[in-house]
């Protein structure tokens, strides 16, 4: 029973709530797969999901079939799902993302990556990281590791509020 508990409390913490500050998100201008400049700013105002992500992270490449289900679910209500890859966007990356039918926002962060994960809370640097923002910009929900369907859909939910 003490184990149980044990694994239950780790697992709500894995997935916390928190209201940690989503500036240094809106702050940064990535690339797009097009190698195009993309102010995340200009997502200010509409629940997102963000997902830190990298093709050779197999936890990521479990979830992206769950983000893109998400995001084609809640698009009609005004979810957005980002995904930012920690690497140069290459032929490999752009073949990565055809194969798995990758239809969302897609940003690239190969050197600013890390320091923007920390900054927004995950002091590891490891992916995959998601967060959730609602419309005011609050970061509702964050996850270090790989999350699961009822977590995905539960930061959804506090992303919609």
């Amino acid at each position: 029973m003490t184990r149980f508990l044990l694994c239950l409390i780790v697992a709500v913490a894995a997935f916390s709530v928190r209201a940690q500050d989503s500036a240094p998100l809106f702050a940064a201008t990535l690339q797009d797969i097009d190698n195009r400049p993309v102010a995340l700013a200009d997502f200010r105002g509409q629940p997102l999901i963000v997902n830190f992500w990298a093709r050779w992270c197999g936890p990521c490449r479990e979830e992206i079939p769950e983000l893109i289900a998400l995001a084609q679910a809640n698009r009609a209500k005004g979810l957005k799902v980002i995904g930012i890859g920690l690497e140069y966007n290459s032929e490999n990356v752009k073949d990565f993302v055809k194969a798995y039918e990758m239809d969302y926002t897609l940003l690239f962060a190969p050197v600013e990556g890390i320091s923007l994960m920390r900054a927004l809370g995950n002091g590891r640097a490891a992916v995959p990281f998601t967060l959730a923002i609602d419309r005011n910009g609050r970061v509702v929900m964050h996850r270090l590791g790989q999350a699961s369907r009822a977590e995905l859909a539960a930061a959804v939910r506090a992303a919609l509020k």
